[in-house]
């Protein structure tokens, strides 16, 4: 992929210095989601979608769904970061939602790792050996993190854990695949490390990672706007039985009638009041109320979330983390 930055065209500076607020309304925030999502989808010739179960990518998967299906193009695959500390439901609920949109869901595991804890029946936070990684994974903590502790804690989030479990398992997963563009679901106000991406943002170094660009549609939307796509756009188009104008419900029982939670593409972890979903060991939920009717404006929405991870987010992104 020697030529790959010549390969497509793009505007790499799409969104430099933007934020929310340059997008007035959620229709205009729509409006660039699809118009991006249409780029990605007709510029690259092997895209997939890293899809969470959270919110924000599944936002992008309904953006991809709809273009696809409205233009013509054949749906990406959904690469699923597998990091061994999911909540079970956000498995069960990508299997599900994958299924019924007809996306084709494929694991990214560190798999080197996984069968180590499994052999040694690890729980989170116990110690792996440095030494009895394979080759590849001992690079990656030697050379490229320089990290040099004999062990690190099999945890999703702190740097050893988070790099080897999700940003190796997912750079070889664009290897294997052979993608050449990323769509994830990123937003600016998410994330400092975050808020200079641009719709089209270049990741070309091969020595980092396999030469790709990242496809970021939904940048411009802050945590409310999401929840007002669901409850105002989303939903209404995909759930049978759903107001076409929107509602939005006070918890799992205040849906229309006819409509089952599980009807309804949001993971149930936020029905149950978490606000961001990571991983069982080290996420939590904010309060009893739905996230949506939580007081986004005034309150982190990564609370709930280890924070060490979050202070070392920039450097994380810096070796191919989302």
């Amino acid at each position: 992929m020697s030529d790959f930055p010549e390969a497509v065209d793009v505007d790499y500076a799409d969104g430099e210095g933007e934020e929310p607020g340059d997008y007035p309304s959620l229709q205009h925030k729509i409006e660039k989601a699809i118009e991006v999502t249409r780029r990605g989808l007709e510029q690259y010739d092997n895209p997939a979608v890293m899809w969470t179960g959270g919110k924000d990518s599944t936002l992008t998967l309904y953006f991809i769904n709809e273009v696809a299906e409205q233009f013509g193009y054949e749906k990406p695959t959904a690469v699923f970061i597998d990091h061994f500390q999911h909540f079970d439901e956000i498995t069960d609920f990508v299997e599900h939602w994958a299924d019924e949109w007809g996306i084709d869901l494929v694991y990214a595991r560190n798999d080197d790792v996984g069968a180590y804890v499994d052999e040694h029946g690890l729980e989170p936070g116990d110690d792996v050996p440095v030494s009895a990684l394979s080759e590849h994974n001992q690079h990656h903590v030697r050379e490229i993190l320089e990290y040099e502790e004999d062990t690190f804690p099999f945890l999703l989030d702190t740097y050893v854990g988070n790099h080897l479990l999700k940003t190796v398992a997912l750079n070889d997963a664009l290897e294997e695949h052979d993608i050449d563009g990323v769509i994830s679901g990123v937003r600016w106000d998410e994330q400092e490390a975050r808020a200079d991406e641009t719709f089209f943002s270049p990741r070309h170094d091969p020595d980092i990672y396999p030469p790709h660009d990242r496809i970021q549609p939904i940048l411009q939307f802050d945590e409310r706007d999401v929840w007002d796509a669901f409850w105002q756009v989303v939903v209404p188009e995909t759930v049978e039985g759903f107001p076409e104008e929107g509602y939005v419900p006070e918890s799992a029982d205040d849906l229309p009638e006819g409509v089952e939670q599980s009807d309804v593409p949001i993971s149930p972890k936020y029905f149950a009041g978490f606000r961001s979903l990571g991983s069982e060991v080290s996420t939590e939920k904010t309060t009893g109320e739905p996230a949506w009717l939580q007081d986004l404006e005034n309150t982190t929405e990564r609370a709930g979330r280890a924070q060490d991870k979050e202070d070392l987010m920039e450097r994380l992104r810096d070796l191919g983390y989302m």
